[in-house]
């Protein structure tokens, strides 16, 4: 019976223990070994008071300006590192060497502008998230050979090309989000190793062509999104290898017309899963592929109707969708 109370009495002691083993200012969810820092005074990593037992860590809107190596060791079982909108300006080299089992590292909303080489190394992270920093190049030197990376943002850095020597390094990529950055175009092979890329996000950028082999690669994409670029023309057979498509976005760039053929290998558009709207569409007899495609395929087009001529002055504002084949032989 004594020995029954000892052990009750330990058990009793260790929980407690456990609820008390909390950085101050933080809250800790123990069932789930997890610990939230949100919104409060803090300026330094609260390596102090973390149980060793912690897989997610969240700190996030507070003043911490720099993290080391050895400030993770105190979280050796760490899976989820979620670092946002904080006033992160370094990292340490080797900054993960101390957390071996992590997946996933947010750093989204600091003021990162450089990293180390070999920053991310020795944890077999799937989830990289460096968006809205302050990055104008990605360096390939931050990753190891063959990654293990499967979701990858860049979004709203100041990127002027694709990192292309980064993303070769990532065989397994399955998300790539390049949005809102300063890309002017995509060099031929910079997504070639990407075979099993899903979701390519290029929104908000300054591209004004495409390679037309850039995406030849790329048969497993299903989401491709173009969105308020510069494009004015596209290559013919830039969507040849893209079966597997269900959402293209196309809109707020400057296409005044495409060429024939260009949409035909996309036979797994969803329902409304083609943006074409905001374009300067010129509806002549370089727009009649268009026309024709849209009156077989009307139910995938997102807002047909808005769909618009820019031109020429007598068709000003006319619906595509509503005209006559004769309109268009001017």
């Amino acid at each position: 019976m004594t020995s029954w109370c000892v052990l009750a009495f330990l058990f009793l002691a260790h929980l407690c223990c456990g609820a008390l083993s909390c950085p101050p200012l933080c809250k800790c969810y123990q069932r789930r070994s997890e610990v939230v820092c949100n919104e409060v005074p803090l300026t330094e990593y609260p390596s102090e008071g973390l149980s060793k037992s912690t897989t997610m860590l969240t700190i996030q809107s507070t003043n911490i300006t720099s993290i080391s190596e050895e400030q993770l060791n105190a979280t050796p079982l760490l899976q989820e590192l979620h670092l946002y909108a904080n006033h992160l300006h370094s990292l340490s080299a080797h900054l993960l060497r101390g957390v071996p089992h992590l997946n996933t590292l947010d750093l989204t909303g600091n003021r990162l502008f450089d990293l180390p080489a070999r920053v991310f190394d020795h944890a077999p992270l799937r989830n990289l998230v460096l968006k809205d920093n302050a990055f104008e190049k990605a360096d390939a030197e931050w990753l190891p050979e063959n990654g293990s990376v499967t979701w990858l943002d860049l979004s709203g850095n100041r990127l002027t090309e694709a990192p292309t020597a980064l993303l070769q390094k990532l065989p397994h990529l399955e998300n790539l989000e390049l949005a809102n950055n300063r890309l002017e175009q995509l060099s031929a092979d910079s997504l070639a190793k990407l075979t099993k890329l899903e979701r390519l996000n290029l929104r908000d950028n300054k591209m004004n062509n495409l390679d037309a082999s850039v995406l030849q690669s790329n048969r497993n994409l299903t989401y491709l999104f173009l969105s308020r670029n510069n494009l004015s023309t596209l290559p013919q057979k830039l969507f040849q290898e893209l079966a597997e498509l269900k959402v293209l976005t196309l809109d707020e760039n400057q296409l005044s017309h495409i060429p024939a053929g260009l949409l035909d290998p996309l036979s797994s558009l969803d329902q409304d899963g083609l943006d074409l709207t905001s374009n300067p569409w010129v509806c002549n007899g370089k727009v009649k592929y268009l026309w024709r495609w849209l009156q077989k395929n009307v139910k995938k087009v997102f807002l047909p109707e808005t769909v618009l001529c820019a031109g020429p002055p007598s068709l000003l504002g006319r619906s595509l969708m509503s005209l006559t084949e004769s309109d268009l032989e001017s």
